[in-house]
């Protein structure tokens, strides 16, 4: 098997990489002492997700229906689409068939293809506003999953994550990989959850499980530091680097700021706390967002949506070549 073989160099990576370093380098190691971890169970994995995924389920029955009339468009012409999309709004529907934003684009725009799916081209996930591109055509599809493919898309978030936010600006520098004790979600990737996998078969507990750890590289600046009923937050500009799966909330929450109304990887939320890290390794950041505030925090949100948008693009058009750069207000 591939990851058998590729295993021993694996591990040696994912010992390799920094924190949420900031610019000067100096307020976080890149300590790899995580939550402890023993060989994992395919049953075990298998129904933890299964269980995971029916709750997943039920929350994308709640996508939010959209009318031509109710869509933002930033930007129009024959080949692609740019809309704002609200929160609460799947992105694709789903084998469910949920309301989604591409059925709504497609309804208002249709395509070249005849069909919604051919009009995607990226996602955000429902609980993200902000700005979605779609083609219309299928030489824009193309030119735009190039794009991205090659990351030649400048992709900008805004969000308020829990306390202070020390340094100005920084980078973290962590790989994550699937998390079979909160499956599906991702967590840091570590040494440990790397050999816990050793020895499982794709065709019990899926390939997603099994992939290899991404590097993934986010930046950030801190905008403006503020209070929410009284409670430290910090309002961040956040440039994912690689877009892999819920990058940003792992991060910030391994970082000790962990997303404003995140539900999923914020304070008791459905993946691993911390981003998977354990109390040893979040003490190295002695400004991290106390447990106690986190709570306040959450209990002050309730059920508001996450704060993290997609604030801006910036690409050239796939056919034309025209730079373009759109931007669109946060509504937190």
């Amino acid at each position: 098997m591939r990851f058998l073989l590729v295993v021993s160099a694996l591990l040696a990576a994912t010992s390799s990489v920094d924190a949420f370093a900031p610019s000067q380098r100096v307020a976080f190691s890149s300590s790899t002492a995580l939550q402890s971890a023993v060989a994992a169970d395919a049953a075990s994995i298998k129904a933890r997700l299964d269980t995971q995924l029916e709750k997943m389920k039920a929350k994308d029955s709640a996508s939010k229906a959209l009318s031509k009339e109710d869509l933002k468009i930033v930007f129009e012409d024959e080949h692609i689409v740019i809309v704002d999309k609200p929160a609460g709004v799947l992105c694709v529907p789903g084998k469910e068939d949920n309301p989604s934003l591409s059925q709504a684009v497609f309804d208002a725009f249709a395509s070249e293809s005849g069909r919604a799916d051919k009009m995607v081209v990226h996602r955000l996930g429902m609980d993200t506003s902000g700005l979605v591109v779609f083609a219309r055509t299928n030489a824009a599809l193309s030119g735009m999953n190039t794009l991205f493919r090659t990351r030649k898309v400048i992709r900008k978030y805004e969000a308020l994550v829990c306390g202070t936010v020390e340094a100005d600006e920084g980078v973290v520098n962590k790989p994550l990989m699937r998390d079979y004790e909160f499956p599906p979600f991702m967590r840091v990737s570590t040494e440990e959850h790397q050999q816990a996998l050793v020895g499982l078969d794709a065709a019990e507990v899926g390939k997603k499980m099994l992939e290899l750890p991404k590097d993934s590289l986010t930046k950030y600046e801190v905008a403006s530091r503020e209070e929410l009923s009284g409670n430290a937050v910090s309002r961040l500009s956040l440039t994912s680097i690689s877009g892999r799966t819920h990058q940003l909330n792992v991060h910030c929450a391994a970082f000790g700021h962990p997303i404003v109304g995140d539900k999923v990887y914020g304070i008791d939320g459905e993946a691993a706390a911390n981003g998977g890290l354990d109390d040893a390794s979040m003490d190295e950041n002695s400004n991290r967002a106390t447990e106690q505030l986190q709570k306040d925090i959450a209990a002050d949100v309730g059920d508001k949506p996450m704060c993290v948008h997609a604030k801006s693009l910036s690409f050239d058009h796939p056919i034309t070549r025209e730079t373009l750069t759109f931007e669109s207000g946060a509504p937190f």
